[in-house]
Order: C-alpha cells, then structure tokens, then sequence
C-alpha cells in the first residue's frame, strides 16, 4: 500500500516511545500504511542509540516482560524481532511455567504446570528487559524511515480536519495522534478521554538474584497469600524477581540489608530452585488498575499503558499494548482501503469495541487472581486453589489456558498472527 497524503506535517504522530509506541510507528510504516517521513513520535527521554544492550544489570532492564508468540510475531512484522534475535543476551526463551500456593509444597499436587513440549511449541515466551525492547523498537522505527524527536508535548488542539501537536520548540500537525504514553498519559487528558483508577496498595519489588540451583528454563511462581512471587529465567542462569506485596512489607524489604532480604526471598520462593541471592539493586514500582473510559475520540486513540494497566502477575501487560498496537494497524489499513483517513471516527471506533473488551476482560480476570489466590483466604480462596490443582492435573483443561497464554487463540490481529 502507498500510504497516504496531504496537507498535514505526518499521517500519525506516536506521544510515547516506549516499547509499544515505538513498535507501533514501526509496525505503520513496515505494513507501508504511511510513507517513510510521515510518521512522527514524540519522546523526552529517549534512550542511547547505542544498540546492542548496555552493559549488564542495566537498571532499565531490572523490569522485565514475558512476551508472548502473538507478540513475538507482531514484533516481527514491526521489524523489532530480528534486532533482538541478533543478541543472544536480549532474549530469554523459557519451556516451562510452574504456579502453587503458599499451601502446597513447589512440585506437589496442587501446583500447576505449563510445558511447551505438551504444545508441541519451542517454547512459552521470551524474557525481555524494558530497556532492550524500548532500544530494538526505536532502532527498527528510525530504520524504517520513522522521524524521532526528543521533546515532549505541551498542548493538543483539535481541528477540523486534523490535530495540532504543540511542543517546547515547534507546532506540526496530523490527521491521527496516537496516545502510547503510560499510566500518566498527556494525551488521555487533553483529549478528555477520562479514567477509572483502583490503587492496590502494592509494590512490585524488581531485581536480577543469582540462584543456588538451576531454573531449568522455568518460569515460576508462588501465590503468597498476601502477594505473588515470580521469578523469571534469564540467558544468563540468573532470574529476575517480581515480587508484588502490601506497601508496607515491601518498603521494609527495599529497605532490609543484603543477607536479611536474600533469606526473606529464599523462603518465600520456598526454596524451589535453592537459596536466591541478590545480584543487582532493589527496584520498586506501584501496582494499580487503570481503565481509560474512552480508548478514541476523532483523530485520536490510545494504546498500552495511556488506555489499560493491569496487575502484573501475569506478565500480560505489554502483550496486551502490542495487540492494541497491531489491532490499530489493522483498523487504519481498513479505514486507508475504504478512503478514509487514520484518523476517521467510524475506524477508530471499530478499534476501541475491539480492544476494550478483550483488555477489561482480562483486567478483571488479573484483579480476581490478585483477590483470590494472591491474597487468598476463606472459601472462595480455598475454592480457586482447588480449581488451580484440577487444571493442573488435566491436560485437557491445562491446554486453552496455555494456548491464551502464548496468544495463539482468541481474536488476534492479523499482524500477530502466523502469516499477515
């Protein structure tokens, strides 16, 4: 497709170069939905452009996501893939997740257990760092011809044929902004989208720990009872901990000396993979539910974190933004075909019943496994354990949740399935 013209400074202006932003703009200009030129993303902080990864234990990288096959896919339709697939230390494939509660032992009954081999896939995932996704983005963006600029957005203004993008230095404008600019979006604001926000009253402790034993290219996790541990295999036999807990106990743990916080992880994991050592620094960051009320008005449209944020004890959070990213793609390939701009209402509504649904659907399902099993307790939480233990023996029932997991069913975008 040639793209489209006219009067406007870009086809679509991106407030938000993170992961998903920047794969965005390149995923529009990769599909040839716009011109080399004609798109425009807006991002203040923007990382060194020195690509391969930084040094090790980059702080940017002590967050990490566990990025699914529909994600992998649409990264590789963005061009982003192949950048990371070229440094082995950027990517880290797992084979196996492995869940239980405090109330069982680690590989006991009631434990439930993924395998790639039982879906006859190489694997579950990849572990990826924020800084490393956020590099391999921006590199496949300016690649395909995307304009990077590092300033940030002072005022929008809605005209009647497109949308005026203020900055600290210059004005331009465009028929589509798109809004990829995280849980405090500008954006969302100026475009009056309106939020719903729940605070959890949780921290996320992240850190890179060394372990005693190997991970065996597993991913795993313990519901606590009062929070959830993860701990996520790395390239290096290390694992990266995410670690969600009340504020108070996890400010103290941010807090504790080396040895205290390395015995207080080792005993939480229960000891699954032997003793856990610290071997980066402690990060933390706050565990809140947001929902936009609106993901579009005319000429604009949100993605990832500026339209939904989850708990992350599923690792879905930026899978879910790349399916938005993808979806959206999809909906302005539709719009373009029909001779409708990018930014025309009737394709931008058709983007937001599609996303909106599938990401409260799975927000709501994040915030009962958070209530019930995280912080289980009482009959309903003996309950979710029970039916935690029965999926886990059967691998019928096993099958359609792993199989949502990998992103392989449900309504995906083409650009995140196996041939676009």
């Amino acid at each position: 497709m040639a793209g489209i013209a006219g009067a406007t400074d870009f086809d679509v202006a991106i407030v938000g170069g993170g992961p998903v932003g920047a794969a965005q703009g390149a995923l529009l200009l990769r599909a040839g939905l716009c011109r080399a030129g004609r798109v425009l993303l807006l991002e203040r902080d923007v990382p060194s452009r020195a690509w391969p990864v930084p040094p090790a234990h980059d702080p940017a990288d002590l967050r990490v996501f566990a990025i699914s096959r529909a994600s992998e896919r649409i990264l590789q339709h963005a061009g982003v893939w192949s950048a990371l697939a070229a440094q082995p230390q950027a990517l880290s494939p797992y084979e196996r997740m492995h869940v239980w509660p405090a109330s069982a032992p680690p590989r006991g009954v009631g434990s439930l257990h993924f395998d790639a081999a039982e879906l006859a896939e190489p694997n579950l995932g990849h572990i990826i760092g924020n800084g490393a996704l956020q590099r391999a983005a921006l590199a496949a963006f300016e690649t395909a011809g995307g304009v990077l600029r590092e300033e940030s957005l002072q005022q929008l203004n809605f005209l009647t044929d497109a949308v005026e993008l203020v900055t600290e230095t210059q004005t331009v404008t465009t028929r589509l902004v798109i809004g990829a600019d995280g849980a405090r979006s500008v954006v969302r604001r100026m475009a009056g989208l309106g939020i719903e926000s729940q605070d959890y009253g949780q921290l996320a402790i992240v850190a890179n720990l060394a372990c005693e034993g190997r991970h065996e290219g597993t991913a795993w996790q313990r519901f606590l009872g009062d929070g959830t541990l993860a701990l996520l295999p790395l390239s290096s036999g290390e694992c990266s901990l995410v670690w969600s807990l009340p504020r108070a106990k996890a400010e103290g743990l941010l807090v504790a000396s080396v040895d205290e916080f390395n015995q207080a992880v080792t005993e939480a994991s229960d000891r699954v993979i032997g003793d856990l050592q610290l071997a980066s620094e402690r990060r933390s960051f706050p565990l809140r539910r947001v929902n936009a009320e609106r993901y579009t008005r005319e000429r604009c449209a949100l993605i990832g974190d500026a339209a939904h944020i989850i708990h992350p004890l599923a690792g879905q959070g930026v899978n879910l933004g790349l399916l938005d990213a993808a979806s959206l793609a999809e909906v302005i390939e539709w719009a373009i075909a029909r001779g409708e701009s990018p930014g025309a209402g009737i394709a931008l509504r058709r983007y937001e019943r599609w996303r909106k649904s599938e990401n409260e659907l799975m927000s709501f399902a994040m915030d009962g496994i958070n209530r019930y099993l995280a912080f289980g307790g009482g009959a309903i939480g003996a309950l979710a354990e029970r039916g935690m233990s029965l999926i886990g023996r059967n691998a019928t029932l096993r099958r359609p949740f792993a199989m949502r997991a990998l992103g392989l069913e449900g309504e995906l975008p083409r650009f995140a399935r196996r041939s676009a």
